[in-house]
Protein backbone atom coordinates (compact mmCIF):
# COMPACT_ATOMS: atom_id res chain seq x y z
CA UNK A 1 0.00 0.00 0.00
CA UNK A 2 2.93 2.23 0.89
CA UNK A 3 4.51 1.45 -2.53
CA UNK A 4 1.32 2.47 -4.35
CA UNK A 5 0.75 5.28 -2.88
CA UNK A 6 4.68 6.93 -3.17
CA UNK A 7 4.08 5.68 -6.88
CA UNK A 8 1.46 7.45 -7.64
CA UNK A 9 2.24 10.90 -5.48
CA UNK A 10 5.66 10.54 -7.73
CA UNK A 11 3.63 10.79 -11.10
CA UNK A 12 1.24 12.95 -9.71
CA UNK A 13 3.20 16.02 -11.42
CA UNK A 14 5.12 14.05 -14.11
CA UNK A 15 7.00 17.49 -15.29
CA UNK A 16 8.57 17.83 -11.67
CA UNK A 17 9.28 14.56 -11.43
CA UNK A 18 10.90 14.34 -14.69
CA UNK A 19 12.87 17.53 -13.56
CA UNK A 20 14.02 15.74 -10.41
CA UNK A 21 14.99 12.66 -12.52
CA UNK A 22 17.12 14.90 -15.24
CA UNK A 23 18.35 16.67 -11.83
CA UNK A 24 20.07 13.10 -10.58
CA UNK A 25 20.81 11.80 -13.72
CA UNK A 26 23.21 15.31 -14.34
CA UNK A 27 24.81 14.90 -10.77
CA UNK A 28 25.71 10.63 -11.73
CA UNK A 29 27.20 11.74 -15.08
CA UNK A 30 29.00 14.41 -14.03
CA UNK A 31 30.51 12.47 -11.35
CA UNK A 32 30.86 9.08 -13.24
CA UNK A 33 32.66 11.36 -16.27
CA UNK A 34 34.81 13.37 -14.45
CA UNK A 35 36.36 10.43 -12.68
CA UNK A 36 36.07 8.52 -15.99
CA UNK A 37 37.89 11.14 -17.75
CA UNK A 38 41.36 11.87 -15.50
CA UNK A 39 41.32 7.74 -14.33
CA UNK A 40 41.50 6.72 -17.94
CA UNK A 41 43.65 9.66 -19.21
CA UNK A 42 46.30 8.42 -16.93
CA UNK A 43 45.49 4.74 -16.92
CA UNK A 44 46.22 5.08 -20.69
CA UNK A 45 49.14 7.27 -20.71
CA UNK A 46 50.78 4.56 -18.36
CA UNK A 47 49.63 1.29 -20.30
CA UNK A 48 51.64 3.11 -23.28
CA UNK A 49 54.50 3.55 -21.21
CA UNK A 50 54.46 -0.24 -19.79
CA UNK A 51 53.79 -1.04 -23.47
CA UNK A 52 57.42 -0.08 -24.47
CA UNK A 53 58.63 -2.92 -23.14
CA UNK A 54 61.79 -1.62 -21.39
CA UNK A 55 62.09 -2.62 -17.86
CA UNK A 56 63.94 0.37 -16.12
CA UNK A 57 63.30 4.02 -16.72
CA UNK A 58 65.66 7.07 -15.84
CA UNK A 59 65.04 10.39 -15.40
CA UNK A 60 66.33 13.73 -14.06
CA UNK A 61 65.45 13.97 -10.22
CA UNK A 62 63.40 16.78 -10.24
CA UNK A 63 60.87 14.94 -13.09
CA UNK A 64 57.39 14.58 -12.06
CA UNK A 65 55.30 11.45 -13.16
CA UNK A 66 53.92 13.51 -16.09
CA UNK A 67 57.41 12.56 -18.14
CA UNK A 68 56.75 14.96 -21.05
CA UNK A 69 56.98 17.65 -18.99
CA UNK A 70 60.34 17.80 -17.77
CA UNK A 71 62.02 18.83 -20.88
CA UNK A 72 65.47 17.49 -21.66
CA UNK A 73 67.98 18.38 -18.53
CA UNK A 74 69.94 15.00 -19.25
CA UNK A 75 73.32 14.52 -22.02
CA UNK A 76 72.29 11.96 -24.29
CA UNK A 77 75.64 10.29 -23.79
CA UNK A 78 74.79 8.76 -20.60
CA UNK A 79 73.30 6.37 -23.01
CA UNK A 80 76.79 4.89 -23.61
CA UNK A 81 77.64 4.73 -19.96
CA UNK A 82 74.42 3.07 -18.77
CA UNK A 83 74.83 0.60 -21.96
CA UNK A 84 78.28 -0.23 -20.78
CA UNK A 85 76.63 -1.96 -17.30
CA UNK A 86 76.35 -5.66 -16.51
CA UNK A 87 73.04 -7.11 -17.74
CA UNK A 88 71.87 -4.29 -19.99
CA UNK A 89 70.69 -5.27 -22.97
CA UNK A 90 69.64 -1.80 -24.64
CA UNK A 91 69.41 2.21 -23.95
CA UNK A 92 67.45 3.95 -26.38
CA UNK A 93 67.55 7.84 -25.16
CA UNK A 94 64.30 10.08 -26.05
CA UNK A 95 63.19 13.85 -26.14
CA UNK A 96 59.87 14.52 -25.26
CA UNK A 97 58.29 17.82 -26.58
CA UNK A 98 55.41 18.89 -24.55
CA UNK A 99 53.06 20.76 -27.38
CA UNK A 100 49.46 22.81 -27.27
CA UNK A 101 49.64 24.64 -30.20
CA UNK A 102 46.28 22.84 -32.21
CA UNK A 103 46.16 20.66 -29.01
CA UNK A 104 47.71 19.24 -26.57
CA UNK A 105 49.75 16.33 -27.42
CA UNK A 106 53.77 14.97 -26.21
CA UNK A 107 56.06 14.51 -29.32
CA UNK A 108 58.44 11.63 -28.98
CA UNK A 109 61.59 12.34 -30.24
CA UNK A 110 63.65 8.92 -30.53
CA UNK A 111 66.45 6.98 -32.22
CA UNK A 112 64.49 4.31 -34.78
CA UNK A 113 67.75 1.76 -34.32
CA UNK A 114 67.78 2.01 -30.19
CA UNK A 115 63.90 2.30 -29.34
CA UNK A 116 63.58 -0.94 -32.04
CA UNK A 117 65.95 -2.66 -30.01
CA UNK A 118 64.14 -1.61 -26.80
CA UNK A 119 60.41 -1.87 -27.49
CA UNK A 120 61.11 -4.64 -30.30
CA UNK A 121 59.84 -2.13 -33.10
CA UNK A 122 56.51 -0.93 -33.68
CA UNK A 123 53.41 -2.50 -35.34
CA UNK A 124 53.06 -0.81 -38.23
CA UNK A 125 49.33 -0.49 -40.41
CA UNK A 126 50.28 1.14 -43.07
CA UNK A 127 53.81 2.60 -44.21
CA UNK A 128 57.16 2.19 -42.89
CA UNK A 129 59.88 3.22 -39.73
CA UNK A 130 61.80 6.17 -39.71
CA UNK A 131 64.82 7.02 -42.54
CA UNK A 132 65.07 10.90 -43.10
CA UNK A 133 65.45 13.56 -40.51
CA UNK A 134 62.04 15.01 -41.59
CA UNK A 135 60.20 11.63 -41.51
CA UNK A 136 56.89 10.87 -38.88
CA UNK A 137 55.02 7.84 -37.45
CA UNK A 138 51.74 8.57 -36.00
CA UNK A 139 49.69 5.88 -34.49
CA UNK A 140 46.09 4.72 -35.68
CA UNK A 141 44.01 7.03 -32.65
CA UNK A 142 45.79 10.59 -33.50
CA UNK A 143 45.75 9.55 -37.54
CA UNK A 144 41.83 9.05 -36.64
CA UNK A 145 41.67 12.26 -35.09
CA UNK A 146 43.67 14.40 -37.14
CA UNK A 147 42.58 13.38 -40.00
CA UNK A 148 45.75 12.35 -41.75
CA UNK A 149 46.98 10.26 -44.33
CA UNK A 150 50.10 8.41 -45.07
CA UNK A 151 52.01 10.28 -47.19
CA UNK A 152 50.52 13.91 -45.71
CA UNK A 153 52.82 16.74 -44.51
CA UNK A 154 52.01 17.51 -40.88
CA UNK A 155 52.91 20.77 -39.83
CA UNK A 156 54.44 20.42 -36.27
CA UNK A 157 56.70 23.26 -34.00
CA UNK A 158 56.83 25.43 -36.77
CA UNK A 159 58.18 22.57 -39.16
CA UNK A 160 56.62 20.55 -41.86
CA UNK A 161 57.37 16.72 -41.32
CA UNK A 162 55.99 14.00 -43.45
CA UNK A 163 53.86 10.94 -42.55
CA UNK A 164 55.97 7.86 -43.41
CA UNK A 165 54.21 5.37 -41.19
CA UNK A 166 51.07 4.91 -38.71
CA UNK A 167 51.39 2.17 -36.18
CA UNK A 168 49.34 0.60 -33.67
CA UNK A 169 48.76 2.35 -30.82
CA UNK A 170 49.96 1.72 -27.28
CA UNK A 171 53.71 2.15 -27.45
CA UNK A 172 55.11 5.25 -25.95
CA UNK A 173 53.75 8.16 -27.43
CA UNK A 174 51.43 9.05 -30.48
CA UNK A 175 53.38 11.09 -32.66
CA UNK A 176 56.78 10.00 -32.87
CA UNK A 177 59.97 11.77 -34.89
CA UNK A 178 63.91 11.46 -35.23
CA UNK A 179 65.39 12.90 -31.55
CA UNK A 180 68.28 14.45 -33.53
CA UNK A 181 65.73 16.74 -35.74
CA UNK A 182 63.42 17.52 -32.37
CA UNK A 183 66.93 18.60 -30.37
CA UNK A 184 67.76 21.28 -33.32
CA UNK A 185 64.19 22.38 -33.54
CA UNK A 186 63.94 22.81 -29.03
CA UNK A 187 67.19 23.91 -28.73
CA UNK A 188 68.20 20.92 -27.07
CA UNK A 189 70.98 20.11 -28.53
CA UNK A 190 72.43 16.40 -27.50
CA UNK A 191 69.75 16.23 -24.43
CA UNK A 192 67.45 13.91 -23.98
CA UNK A 193 64.29 13.54 -21.26
CA UNK A 194 64.26 9.89 -20.25
CA UNK A 195 66.35 6.74 -21.39
CA UNK A 196 64.92 3.27 -21.36
CA UNK A 197 66.60 0.62 -20.24
CA UNK A 198 66.06 -2.93 -21.21
CA UNK A 199 67.68 -5.96 -19.38
CA UNK A 200 68.88 -8.90 -20.54
CA UNK A 201 66.44 -10.79 -18.05
CA UNK A 202 63.56 -8.63 -16.15
CA UNK A 203 64.96 -11.05 -13.22
CA UNK A 204 67.81 -8.60 -13.40
CA UNK A 205 66.11 -5.54 -13.30
CA UNK A 206 66.94 -4.73 -9.60
CA UNK A 207 70.85 -5.51 -9.90
CA UNK A 208 70.80 -3.20 -12.94
CA UNK A 209 68.74 -0.37 -10.84
CA UNK A 210 71.16 -0.60 -8.07
CA UNK A 211 74.26 -0.03 -10.78
CA UNK A 212 72.28 2.80 -12.55
CA UNK A 213 72.11 4.73 -8.98
CA UNK A 214 75.86 4.28 -8.49
CA UNK A 215 76.47 5.76 -11.69
CA UNK A 216 73.91 8.16 -11.50
CA UNK A 217 73.13 9.76 -8.11
CA UNK A 218 71.44 12.34 -8.91
CA UNK A 219 69.26 11.28 -11.39
CA UNK A 220 65.50 9.24 -10.27
CA UNK A 221 65.47 5.76 -11.59
CA UNK A 222 62.46 3.21 -11.30
CA UNK A 223 61.19 0.33 -13.09
CA UNK A 224 58.41 0.91 -15.90
CA UNK A 225 55.87 -1.96 -13.79
CA UNK A 226 56.03 0.78 -10.65
CA UNK A 227 55.31 3.75 -13.17
CA UNK A 228 51.61 2.05 -13.54
CA UNK A 229 50.74 2.18 -10.13
CA UNK A 230 52.00 5.78 -9.48
CA UNK A 231 49.47 6.74 -12.61
CA UNK A 232 46.57 7.53 -10.49
CA UNK A 233 45.03 10.06 -9.23
CA UNK A 234 45.54 10.08 -5.53
CA UNK A 235 49.33 10.35 -6.37
CA UNK A 236 48.34 14.33 -7.71
CA UNK A 237 46.82 15.82 -4.65
CA UNK A 238 45.96 18.88 -7.48
CA UNK A 239 43.92 16.61 -9.65
CA UNK A 240 42.60 15.02 -6.60
CA UNK A 241 40.95 18.71 -4.94
CA UNK A 242 40.21 19.09 -9.14
CA UNK A 243 37.90 15.87 -7.97
CA UNK A 244 36.47 16.03 -5.05
CA UNK A 245 35.26 19.88 -6.29
CA UNK A 246 32.89 18.60 -9.70
CA UNK A 247 31.96 16.05 -7.22
CA UNK A 248 30.75 18.58 -4.55
CA UNK A 249 29.31 20.46 -7.24
CA UNK A 250 27.44 17.83 -9.01
CA UNK A 251 26.15 16.71 -5.59
CA UNK A 252 24.90 20.83 -4.51
CA UNK A 253 22.79 20.60 -8.28
CA UNK A 254 21.29 17.45 -6.98
CA UNK A 255 20.45 18.60 -3.37
CA UNK A 256 19.14 21.89 -4.33
CA UNK A 257 16.85 20.68 -7.08
CA UNK A 258 15.53 17.78 -4.51
CA UNK A 259 15.17 20.21 -1.63
CA UNK A 260 13.08 22.34 -4.16
CA UNK A 261 11.08 19.68 -5.50
CA UNK A 262 10.00 18.15 -2.12
CA UNK A 263 9.85 21.61 -0.74
CA UNK A 264 6.64 22.38 -3.45
CA UNK A 265 5.31 19.24 -2.74
CA UNK A 266 4.87 19.52 0.50
CA UNK A 267 2.77 22.59 0.11
CA UNK A 268 0.88 21.72 -2.67
CA UNK A 269 0.25 18.21 -0.37
CA UNK A 270 -0.98 20.58 2.74
CA UNK A 271 -4.19 19.34 2.54
CA UNK A 272 -3.14 15.97 1.59
CA UNK A 273 -0.92 15.67 4.75
CA UNK A 274 -3.66 16.86 7.03
CA UNK A 275 -6.23 14.15 5.26
CA UNK A 276 -3.63 11.50 6.60
CA UNK A 277 -2.90 13.04 9.90
CA UNK A 278 -7.19 12.72 10.57
CA UNK A 279 -7.06 8.98 9.67
CA UNK A 280 -4.44 8.59 12.54
CA UNK A 281 -0.95 8.47 10.16
CA UNK A 282 1.94 9.48 12.56
CA UNK A 283 4.86 11.67 12.17
CA UNK A 284 7.43 8.80 10.99
CA UNK A 285 4.61 7.64 8.82
CA UNK A 286 5.08 10.64 6.69
CA UNK A 287 8.77 10.90 6.74
CA UNK A 288 8.76 7.80 5.63
CA UNK A 289 6.53 8.04 2.79
CA UNK A 290 8.68 11.62 1.64
CA UNK A 291 11.84 10.06 2.00
CA UNK A 292 10.38 6.61 -0.06
CA UNK A 293 9.53 8.97 -2.86
CA UNK A 294 12.51 10.81 -2.93
CA UNK A 295 14.33 7.20 -2.98
CA UNK A 296 12.52 6.15 -5.81
CA UNK A 297 13.11 9.78 -7.75
CA UNK A 298 16.69 8.87 -7.02
CA UNK A 299 16.51 5.26 -8.46
CA UNK A 300 15.12 6.76 -11.17
CA UNK A 301 17.90 9.36 -12.17
CA UNK A 302 20.64 6.72 -11.10
CA UNK A 303 19.75 4.52 -13.78
CA UNK A 304 19.37 7.20 -16.42
CA UNK A 305 22.65 8.96 -15.18
CA UNK A 306 24.77 6.04 -15.95
CA UNK A 307 23.03 5.51 -19.57
CA UNK A 308 23.67 9.01 -20.03
CA UNK A 309 27.05 8.25 -19.07
CA UNK A 310 27.95 5.93 -21.81
CA UNK A 311 26.36 8.11 -24.21
CA UNK A 312 28.50 11.08 -23.30
CA UNK A 313 31.36 9.31 -23.12
CA UNK A 314 30.16 7.83 -27.06
CA UNK A 315 30.17 11.89 -27.47
CA UNK A 316 33.26 12.57 -26.90
CA UNK A 317 35.64 9.69 -28.53
CA UNK A 318 33.85 10.32 -31.44
CA UNK A 319 34.53 14.06 -31.36
CA UNK A 320 38.60 13.69 -29.17
CA UNK A 321 39.63 10.08 -30.79
CA UNK A 322 42.06 10.07 -28.52
CA UNK A 323 40.61 10.51 -25.44
CA UNK A 324 40.13 7.36 -22.76
CA UNK A 325 37.15 7.67 -20.42
CA UNK A 326 36.87 4.67 -17.93
CA UNK A 327 33.75 4.04 -16.46
CA UNK A 328 34.07 1.34 -14.05
CA UNK A 329 31.52 -0.01 -11.38
CA UNK A 330 32.57 0.65 -8.67
CA UNK A 331 32.20 4.58 -9.55
CA UNK A 332 28.64 3.87 -10.73
CA UNK A 333 28.12 2.27 -7.10
CA UNK A 334 29.78 5.46 -5.59
CA UNK A 335 28.21 7.90 -7.51
CA UNK A 336 24.75 6.22 -7.29
CA UNK A 337 25.18 6.24 -3.17
CA UNK A 338 26.25 9.89 -3.62
CA UNK A 339 23.10 10.70 -5.13
CA UNK A 340 21.23 8.98 -2.83
CA UNK A 341 22.46 11.12 0.16
CA UNK A 342 22.54 14.08 -1.07
CA UNK A 343 18.77 13.41 -2.29
CA UNK A 344 18.04 12.40 1.33
CA UNK A 345 20.03 15.72 2.72
CA UNK A 346 18.16 17.38 0.53
CA UNK A 347 14.49 16.18 1.40
CA UNK A 348 14.77 15.86 4.88
CA UNK A 349 13.90 19.29 6.21
CA UNK A 350 10.82 19.20 3.98
CA UNK A 351 9.94 16.14 5.36
CA UNK A 352 10.33 17.14 8.73
CA UNK A 353 8.07 20.16 8.39
CA UNK A 354 5.76 17.95 6.76
CA UNK A 355 5.28 15.29 9.76
CA UNK A 356 4.75 18.82 12.11
CA UNK A 357 1.51 20.34 10.44
CA UNK A 358 -1.29 20.32 12.00
CA UNK A 359 -3.73 18.31 11.26
CA UNK A 360 -6.33 21.08 11.81
CA UNK A 361 -4.85 24.33 10.06
CA UNK A 362 -3.95 21.48 6.96
CA UNK A 363 -7.16 20.56 6.31
CA UNK A 364 -8.09 23.96 6.40
CA UNK A 365 -5.40 24.99 3.92
CA UNK A 366 -6.10 26.93 0.64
Amino acid sequence: MMGQFVWNNLFHRPVRTLIGVLAIAVEVMLVITIVGLTSGMLQETAKRIEGIGADIMVQPNSSTMFIGFTGAPMPIKIAEKIQELKYVASVSPALLQFNTSGGVETIWGIDPVSFRQVSNGFVFLEGRDMEGPDDMLIDDWQAKAKHVALGQTYPLLNHDWKVVGIVEHGKAGRIFVPITTLQALVGAHDKATIFLVKCTRPDHTADVMAEIKELLPTNKVQPVKEYMSLMTSTNIPALQTFIHSMIALAVSIGLLVIFLSMYTTVLERTRDIGVLKSLGASKGLIVRALLAETTLLCLLGIFAGIGLSYAVRAGFLKMFPTLSILITPEWMVKAGLIAIAGAIVGASYPAWQASRKDAVEALAYD
